[in-house]
Order: structure tokens, then C-alpha cells, then sequence
């Protein structure tokens, strides 16, 4: 999967972000877990996940403040 763009994420709803966080939090707690046990063959992938949740929650967190 690659990154999610900041277009796709400011039109989801702010269920969907939040359902799009605990996606992405499993899947880093899956990679972290193939990490331990070599079997992970795209590092890159532990990033990006980190990095989109961060994405994520920024845009989320500016919705927010938009509103008040």
C-alpha cells in the first residue's frame, strides 16, 4: 500500500480517519512483529505507516480547529 495523499485523507469523514488510525496502528503492530522475526522484507513499509498516521491525526487535529 502505498502512502496516502493529503487530498484522499481531507475528504474522509472523521470516522473514516479514525478507522483508517487503527488500521494503520495494526498493521505496524504486524510489521514490528515480522521485524522481530526477519521475516519483513519491505522496512520502507514501517515508515510510511508511522508517517501516515501522523498525517492522519494532523489533518484530523486541523479539521477540529477549523471548526471552532
Amino acid at each position: 500500500m502505498a502512502a496516502m495523499k493529503t487530498s484522499d485523507i481531507r475528504a474522509m469523514s472523521p470516522d473514516q480517519m479514525d478507522d483508517a488510525v487503527a488500521n494503520l496502528k495494526k498493521e505496524r503492530f504486524n510489521l514490528r512483529f515480522q521485524r522481530a522475526t526477519g521475516q519483513l522484507e519491505n522496512t520502507s513499509r514501517m515508515r510510511e505507516a508511522r508517517r501516515d498516521i501522523a498525517r492522519i491525526k494532523t489533518i484530523a487535529a486541523q479539521k477540529r480547529d477549523a471548526k471552532k
